[in-house]
């Protein structure tokens, strides 16, 4: 890896057009520079309330600094037609953690405690202590 670059692990998700927003994002995101992504999850909204949400985690390493790479979440959550608030996600993306390699990495203190359905994906990709989870608990894969 380059010196100058840095590893962001990002959640992604979406309960509305999940297939649509999913493509549109995995493919932004493959801009940014070098992408691992997770499986992705059809997991029930933490609330209750609105449709089941699509959950999926990536590795991206990028030159970009972490600023630049929130407001360029935050671009794609509006390019995608995100409204806020609303139970309706079209695609909500957001940086986890990030650090020089998976052993530096800091979290995000904005997104603590993680939520289950950021764990599970973000699993896939990282074996951190703090995103073990009950792996007991399936939920359904979805292929695109």
């Amino acid at each position: 890896m380059n010196a100058t670059e840095t590893i962001f692990a990002l959640a992604l998700a979406s309960n509305d057009q999940q297939q649509h927003n999913f493509t549109f994002a995995y493919e932004q995101l493959a801009g940014l520079g070098e992408v691992e992504f997770s499986s992705i999850y059809k997991i029930p909204c933490r609330d209750g309330i609105g449709a089941d949400y699509w959950n999926s985690a990536c590795l991206l390493k990028s030159r970009l600094n972490f600023d630049e790479v929130n407001a360029t979440l935050k671009q794609l959550e509006q390019q995608s037609g995100r409204i806020r608030p609303s139970h309706q996600i079209t695609l909500d993306i957001d940086v986890i953690a990030w650090g020089k390699t998976l052993q530096t990495m800091q979290f995000n203190p904005k997104k603590l405690p993680l939520a289950l359905d950021v764990k599970i994906p973000l699993f896939d990709l990282w074996q951190h202590p703090d995103l073990d989870h009950d792996q007991k608990m399936k939920y359904p894969v979805i292929t695109m």
